[in-house]
This record gives structure tokens, sequence and C-alpha cells, in this order.
């Protein structure tokens, strides 16, 4: 990515996809030229969360939402240190935030972090686009960047693919820190930070935990050396398959019968732990607003989602494993995609979903609780 100072309003710019498709607009954020895999997400809300979620590295995300940065930009609610969003696409952005928590807007924290976005496009027929023709590569250009179309499209073409990406070393905390329990300490928990939320630790800590997160780096012996009553595995961006250190750190856990629990990316790498397979999903599932059903309960809950892989299992029957049998937990209704796996003879889940939920909906929630119940059955 390359970027400049903050683009005028009427600054040119144009969003070329890999498949020749072009749409024209105005400089949203930095000016200047950015890459990335275009994908779009259906939350109304949310969006200082989305943009700061490292899941999102090397994306460029289409906010199916038309108007954008209503809410401007606080303090208080990005999910990690900095924007990962390899670029940033709206139809109507704010020209002025208003709320009470507001600092600034959004187009001005675009720009400071030098992330190049687009305005003024139709989303909408993006949006379609996507979803028929699948996520692709798509490069933003505005101001001087803003050259021969085909030029444009051969840069974009050059660029490397979603599938086969080994991301999260990139995005993960590069030194181990701990977030304490709020309250009475009750449990430690390792958190392997394959590209974690902020969020995530918090929820834990208010049950209590103290999480110690650790790199993705880190091994098995560094895993146990924190003496944790369970082990986590979070959310983080690229192609599970690639993903073969976690894997093995996992397979660790399984072997010591330790109370584990992965979210998102590490659903999909308890699958791959078992023995299950992977997939990169059409367009994926991005957004708030997503079904799911746990069977464990019959339950249906409305849940946030950010992924692009999926995990192939088999929906209707336990699979023998090296760790026991096991059996998918939950399933998206809208695509009938894994969206949960648990073990039956130890205690091991994962979802694919985010039920730390920032920003919303809290329905999944209860799953740092049945979290919890692992570890207190542990220890009982």
């Amino acid at each position: 990515m390359t970027t400049s100072t903050r683009g005028a309003v009427k600054t040119p710019a144009v969003l070329v996809l890999e498949d020749g498709r072009i749409f024209r607009g105005r400089a949203y954020g930095a000016v200047g030229e950015t890459f990335g895999e275009a994908v779009f997400s259906t939350g109304m809300t949310g969006y200082q969360e989305t943009l700061t979620d490292p899941s999102y590295h090397r994306q460029v995300v289409v906010m199916t939402a038309p108007h954008v940065g209503n809410t401007g930009v606080n303090d208080e609610d990005p999910e990690s240190g900095r924007i990962w969003v390899s670029g940033y696409v709206v139809r109507d952005p704010a020209r002025k935030p208003s709320n009470w928590r507001s600092r600034r807007s959004l187009d001005e924290e675009l720009a400071a972090q030098g992330v190049v976005g687009i305005s003024g496009i139709d989303t909408r027929a993006l949006t379609r686009h996507l979803r028929e023709r699948g996520a692709m590569r798509v490069g933003i250009f505005s101001g001087t960047a803003v050259a021969d179309d085909a030029a444009l499209l051969a840069k974009v073409q050059e660029q490397p693919q979603m599938k086969g990406a080994n991301l999260s070393a990139e995005v993960a905390t590069k030194e181990a820190y701990v977030v304490p329990a709020i309250g009475e300490k009750r449990f430690t928990v390792a958190a392997v930070d394959l590209g974690i939320k902020g969020m995530t630790p918090h929820r834990m800590a208010e049950r209590g935990i103290e999480v110690h997160v650790l790199p993705a780096t880190a091994t098995a012996e560094e895993v146990y050396a924190v003496q944790p009553d369970g082990v986590f595995f979070s959310n983080g961006p690229g192609d599970p398959a690639t993903a073969d250190h976690p894997v093995s750190v996992m397979q660790a856990v399984l072997e010591r019968r330790t109370p584990l629990f992965g979210i998102c990316f590490g659903n999909q790498i308890l699958g791959r732990a078992l023995g299950f397979g992977t997939y990169k999903l059409k367009y994926g599932h991005r957004g708030i607003n997503q079904p799911v059903q746990d069977r464990t309960t019959g339950k249906v809950e409305v849940t946030a989602h950010n992924h692009g892989f999926a995990v192939d299992a088999p929906l209707d029957k336990v699979s023998d494993t090296p760790y026991g049998r096991a059996e998918v937990s939950h399933v998206c209704l809208n695509d009938d995609v894994v969206e949960g796996l648990q073990l039956l003879d130890q205690p091991a889940f994962s979802v694919q979903y985010h039920p730390e939920a920032a920003a919303g909906p809290h329905d999944a929630a209860y799953l740092f609780d049945r979290f919890v119940s692992l570890m207190e059955a542990e220890r009982a």
C-alpha cells in the first residue's frame, strides 16, 4: 500500500476488480493506492470494530450499509491498536459525525492511519457482483495513482491470492502479555493470539479468568508454562490450510485433554487438528446478523461473523478422530456452513463466529460460560 495525505472530497478515485469490473468515485481517507481481497460486510453498525479487527488484514472491506461514519471515531471501541483493513469502500460517508463519544471523523482516522478508501460508488452493485462472482483481488487508486485502466488492472492481477496466505503471525502480538481477571481470579487461560480482538480476553476477564495472551509462534511448552486451566485459540486472517504450527500446538493440547475453546480461525484450527479439511467460501460471512443454530440446544442465535474459510466436516454424523468422537455443534441456517465443533469424549469445542460480539449482538455470550463450565468440571 502506498499513501499520501488525506484527499479532498473531489479527488477522483477508482476501484478495479481482478475480473476487470471498474467503479469510479471519490477518495475517502488517504490518497494513493492499495490492494487486497474485496469482501463485503453486512453490519449496519460497528464499523470501528470492523476496521480494527485483525482478521481483516489484507482485505478491502465494502460496507453494504449506505451511510457510514455517522458516529465518527472514538478511543474506546477499537479492537486492536490500529486499523487492519487494506482499504475501505463506502457509498455515502457522513459529512459531519454526530455522537457524544466522537473524537474525530472516520475520514480523518483513515487518513491518519494511511488507509486508502473510496466513496460515492454503487456499493449495492459491487456487493451483488461479489456475491455472484465471489470474493476477488481488488485495487483502489486515487489522486495521481489514477491512470490507464489496463495498467491498473495489471497491477491488481499481480497481487497474491488470499488462498494459501499465511497471515496470523503478521497480526499477532510479538510479546506475551496478561489481561488480569476482573474481581476474584478463578482460572488461568493461555490464549494463542492468531489475530485476537481486544474484547475477547475482556469477556474472559469478566468471568474471573486471568488471560495470558501468547504470540502465534508460541510452542506447546510455552503454553503450559503459564500453568493454564484452559487453552484458547483466537480468530485471525489467512488460509487455515497454511497454519501448520497452530494445528500442532492444538494437537498437543488435545493430547493432554486440557479444556479448549476456539473461535473463528481457532475453529478451523480445531477442524484441521481433528483431521477435517478446510475450504474457501465463495464470498464468506461478514457482518453482525448471521443466523446460527446451536444443535446442542436447538436455539437459533443472531451472530457476528468474519470468515472466508470454513471447516469441511459432516453435518449429520458423529466422526471418529484421534482425540475421540467429534460432531458439528453449530450450523449456519443460511447455507449449512459448519459454525462449530465439539468433542464428545474430552472438554474441547469451537465456534466459527464471534461470541465476544463487539459490536453486538450478544446471543452467543454464553459460550464463554460454557468454557468456564468445562474448566470447573476439570478442576472438580
